[in-house]
């Protein structure tokens, strides 16, 4: 399928729509690594907020304090989540396995 073309004006929408959602999903990512949010937080907002709800989990995930490339990519397949996955795609079980890891006070090397 082929892309529609866009007027100048529903380009410029679109660009805009996008250096948007860029620009929040760095803006989680600095609130996660400096601790002033956390995971169910950023989880729960991104019920209603379209451009978080498209943030893939594995950078999500190495947002997270002491949670580097490695780690990430472990806990994704201990919880059988695809390497490609998004937050909005996450099932219940994953999400709750997640929330549950990092809210049991699992440190970083544990």
């Amino acid at each position: 399928m082929a892309l529609p073309e866009l007027t100048p004006q529903e380009r410029e929408a679109a660009l805009d729509k996008a250096f948007a959602a860029r620009q929040a999903r760095a803006a989680v990512k600095a609130e996660l690594k400096s601790g002033d949010t956390t995971l169910a937080d950023v989880l729960n907002r991104a019920e209603t907020d379209e451009s978080l709800e498209k943030m893939k989990v594995h950078d999500l995930l190495r947002s997270l304090p002491g949670v580097g490339d490695r780690r990430a990519t472990a806990l994704m397949e201990t919880y059988g989540i695809a390497a490609s996955r998004r937050i909005k795609g996450l099932g219940v079980h994953q999400r709750a396995a997640l929330l549950e890891h990092f809210a049991a006070g699992s440190g970083p090397g544990e």
